[in-house]
């Protein structure tokens, strides 16, 4: 069986969600986003610390969602 490899998005349309979330995320740790797009001169623990907190909001919207619940993104509160 072959493996497709591919890091490319699923749905382009989510790159605009994604992005939102990744800032969101980043000014609720306190994280400053390198402007030039350029991640080689953040620190390895904020760069783990912000894909670490990413993946939980992901999991707690998906988990809201398929419990039937309204997953509501851009709600600090609900996810510290």
């Amino acid at each position: 069986m072959a493996r497709r490899r591919s890091r490319g998005l699923l749905i382009q349309q989510s790159g605009a969600a994604l992005d939102q979330l990744k800032y969101e995320a980043a000014q609720e740790l306190g994280i400053s986003i390198p402007q030039d797009g350029y991640y080689g001169n953040m620190v390895s623990r904020e760069a783990g610390s912000l894909g670490g907190y990413i993946t939980k909001r992901l999991v707690q919207q998906a988990e809201a969602s398929l419990a039937g619940t309204a997953g509501t993104q851009g709600t600090a509160g609900r996810f510290s």
